[in-house]
């Protein structure tokens, strides 16, 4: 029994698929925070942009 607990302790074949899929989800949620300030930013432009049209 205490072998069984050693070998599943020593093993690390999954360990590396375990870190990709961290590392691509810290970066999907980078992204995400990009976007919605990056959004928040291009539809305020918009906003001043139609303004303007509307003005002239």
């Amino acid at each position: 029994m205490t072998n069984m607990f050693k070998r599943f302790a020593s093993d690390e074949s999954g360990a590396t698929a375990i870190e990709y899929g961290l590392i691509a989800s810290l970066i999907a949620v980078a992204i995400i925070a990009a976007l919605n300030t990056l959004s928040t930013k291009i539809s305020g432009t918009f906003t001043v942009v139609g303004n303007s049209l509307k003005q002239s």
